[in-house]
């Protein structure tokens, strides 16, 4: 497999299109470089052995490969970082899980509200948008519960005392949120969610601003990069003004 230098302005791509496997990153990088105006010259390795020819020949360890004006650029991420463009970290701290989270519930809570009653903005749709948020933070716990529980075990007071209570946790924020939100059983989800949110708010707070420890939060799921702190102690503290304000509407 002999690379020629390609004419100016003319990029050419490598990239496996198998009859199971046609690899993302080369769409991806593709449709870069027609996006920046160029012309590609689109060469797909179409078997496993043309695959491993490839890269020894080319002394590469992963594909795609881009070359632009006869020069090697690299992956996708390499073609990114050529262009100038920003390439995400793995490890990056990042709140746009919460932000998604919260962002949805509020339009669902909205939209709810609507249907049920015409207008957007109404005292139900506080209370949906609470609940919604702690049906949806929930569920991306109940993904991979384990390793939510091995994360949460790291900075809350009440599961370092009883273990199983990291498990139980996620199905009772989401059965919480759920009744809430259709303020069912009320003598259930607000001892609950007054309990959860109260024990995580302090176990959050001692974690971070007593002890002052810089560990990731557990909030969205055990495979985040949310930082604890704010975000988190805003989840707990959410749960508790929801059970209080359902508390007062009692009497």
């Amino acid at each position: 497999m002999e690379h020629k230098s390609a004419p100016e302005g003319t990029a050419t791509l490598y990239r496996m299109v198998m009859p199971k496997h046609v690899c993302p990153y080369g769409l991806k990088s593709l449709h870069l470089l027609r996006k920046r105006g160029y012309k590609v010259d689109d060469r797909w390795l179409t078997t496993r052995e043309e695959t491993d020819a490839f890269k020894a020949k080319h002394r590469v360890k992963t594909t795609p490969q881009t070359f632009i004006d006869g020069k090697r650029i690299g992956g996708h991420d390499d073609l990114r970082r050529h262009f100038g463009l920003k390439v995400a970290d793995p490890d990056a701290t990042s709140y746009r899980p919460v932000i998604a989270v919260f962002a949805i519930a509020a339009a669902l809570a909205l939209a709810a509200s609507y249907a049920a009653f015409g207008q957007p903005f109404t005292v139900r749709a506080g209370e949906w948008c609470i609940a919604f948020a702690m049906a949806l933070l929930a569920m991306l716990k109940l993904q991979d519960v384990d390793r939510f529980a091995t994360m949460f075990l790291g900075y809350d007071l009440f599961a370092r005392r009883w273990v199983p209570y990291a498990t139980i946790y996620p199905f009772a924020e989401a059965g919480a949120g759920v009744l809430m939100a259709a303020h069912a059983l009320d003598w259930l989800s607000i001892p609950v969610a007054l309990f959860i949110g109260s024990v995580g708010a302090i176990s959050v707070y001692y974690a971070v601003y007593i002890q002052k420890r810089e560990i990731k939060c557990a909030c969205v799921g055990g495979s985040s990069n949310v930082p604890l702190g704010f975000v988190s102690l805003t989840e707990n503290v959410m749960m508790v003004a929801m059970a209080l304000w359902m508390l007062a509407r009692h009497f």
